[in-house]
């Protein structure tokens, strides 16, 4: 595997612009393979449905299907629904990519250890949507309203639907990969406030993504599991073993020649 630099250690001058370049302009192609394969494992609309109902009845078994309860808490005003649909467009994947050219310019070693994280969980997601293609509460529950298709237009200009796979609802890796993004802010600023970003924007995408109806909240408790395994079995790889359960090591910059003992 090729070899990380130092967390904080950013390359020089012109060098570093065009290894940024490079860097995300190959994250580009793959999150557009991604999503161009998504599209094909797009499942039969009668087993996303019946899917979805067994979503559903997990999580009446487990006591947390409250979707419905939580949209209703906003839908009557315009101002929260803008506020969630936002946060849902605007705040996956260009926040991602502002994140992802801060980290690939001034913390290489921990951009690549996401990178490799958001490709191996997608690649495992891949697998389930075309195995276990779920339809999300908007398509599943009447009750609920798909806000971003009702109250905006730039989700689809940002993601055409000719790449969007509309039985994708699990795992929800708006949330997990958010999360990850999250994660990296909090390893490598060293401002206090800027952490607290590394915190809110995660949550707050949780949040939009069950408050829009795209996403039951089992999607996100799976998508935050496989984002986290994915990243945890690239700091194996990568020379870091440490136990899972433990919070520190998951917060703290990879340093070569350190490893945590599990």
């Amino acid at each position: 595997m090729e070899g990380y630099r130092t967390a904080g250690a950013p390359r020089a001058g012109k060098g570093a612009v065009i290894a940024a370049g490079r860097e995300l302009g190959l994250m580009l192609i793959a999150v557009l393979a991604y999503f161009a394969i998504r599209g094909l494992t797009q499942g039969a609309t009668a087993d996303a449905l019946r899917n979805a109902s067994r979503v559903v009845e997990l999580e009446q078994l487990l006591g947390i299907h409250i979707e419905d309860r939580l949209q209703a808490l906003i839908i009557h005003s315009h101002a929260l629904v803008t506020l969630a649909n936002w946060v849902y467009i605007w705040g996956h994947w260009p926040f991602i990519a502002i994140v992802a050219a801060w980290l690939v310019l001034g913390h290489p070693g921990e951009y690549r250890a996401i990178r490799n994280a958001f490709l191996l969980s997608g690649s495992a997601g891949l697998v389930i949507f075309a195995l276990f293609p779920v339809a999300p509460p908007r398509l599943f529950d009447p009750n609920l309203i798909d806000t971003v298709t009702e109250h905006s237009r730039s989700y689809r200009v940002l993601q055409p639907p000719a790449l969007v796979n509309q039985y994708a609802a699990m795992p929800s890796f708006h949330f997990g990969w958010n999360l990850l993004i999250g994660l990296g802010i909090i390893r490598c600023s060293r401002r206090a406030w800027v952490k607290v970003i590394g915190v809110a924007a995660p949550a707050a995408m949780g949040l939009a993504t069950v408050l829009t109806a795209n996403h039951y909240i089992l999607d996100l408790v799976v998508g935050a599991a496989m984002a986290l395994t994915a990243l945890y079995l690239v700091e194996l790889a990568r020379g870091r073993r440490f136990a899972p359960w433990r919070p520190g090591p998951w917060l703290r910059p990879f340093e070569p020649g350190r490893a945590d003992a599990a």
